[in-house]
């Protein structure tokens, strides 16, 4: 796809996330990006609103200095800052990338991941601000969960908007691609938020919709004594059933 083609999908994408009724993001919170080619992506800046995204709502970023700054451990709030800014395709575009463009840089990088969407669904982070957030997220409770969001999510603790997340991000995401032999769909952040994954913003958007719905029932469950997961035979047959396949080709395409 050309850029104008891809600036277009994001913009109908974050609208998408940002509408008020879905409760993902409210104000400046949240952030999307999508691909453009090996060289270069775009991503929202920082302080803009998903409810209102627009073109000039995205600043085309490259994507060699962004990574590089994941295997730099201490650079100060100025020095992300200046490298964000000297990394834009435009350097004569006044607009600053979201603090979160170095895991957008790295995510885009995953196969087949064309298109992200963090968001702060208040459903989702009710469970990700309390005491039982990791016990939430360690099994899968129904059948849709597993198809649009993946045998499992990736889910860690909370670490400061910036390349230590990213490094973070990038560790599990490792991890969960050496134990599954594929790229996550989700992926959850302790007291912060969702990021999820996508071949093209339909995927985002279902992703997206299908953890606040699990989110949803996740929190019902407690009130019932907590979630029954699904066991590992339950998961993997739903996982690799043919016709689920068929259902997940769907939303990709």
């Amino acid at each position: 796809m050309d850029n104008n083609t891809v600036l277009d999908q994001l913009v109908r994408m974050s609208l998408n996330l940002g509408k008020p009724e879905n409760e993902y993001a409210i104000l400046g919170e949240g952030n999307t990006s999508a691909r453009v080619d090996e060289e270069t992506f775009y991503v929202k800046q920082s302080g803009s609103y998903l409810c209102t995204a627009a073109c000039e709502s995205f600043v085309h970023v490259r994507f060699a200095p962004v990574l590089a700054m994941i295997e730099e451990s201490g650079l100060s709030d100025d020095e992300i800052k200046g490298r964000l800014m000297s990394a834009r395709a435009d350097s004569s575009s006044p607009s600053m990338p979201s603090i979160e463009t170095v895991f957008h840089a790295y995510l885009l990088t995953l196969p087949g991941v064309s298109f992200v969407g963090h968001t702060h669904p208040i459903a989702v982070n009710s469970l990700l601000c309390s005491h039982k957030a990791k016990e939430a997220f360690s099994g899968r409770v129904f059948p849709d969960e597993i198809v649009f969001c993946g045998i499992e999510p990736v889910y860690m603790e909370y670490v400061d908007p910036g390349p230590a997340l990213a490094r973070a991000i990038r560790e599990h995401i490792q991890e969960f691609m050496d134990k599954q032999g594929v790229t996550p769909k989700v992926v959850y952040m302790q007291n912060h938020g969702v990021i999820a994954l996508g071949a093209n913003p339909q995927e985002v958007e279902a992703i997206t919709a299908m953890a606040v719905k699990t989110c949803r029932v996740l929190a019902g469950t407690y009130i019932f004594g907590g979630p029954r997961f699904l066991t590992k035979e339950n998961v993997d047959r739903i996982y690799t059933r043919p016709d689920e396949e068929y259902r997940k080709r769907q939303f990709r395409q």
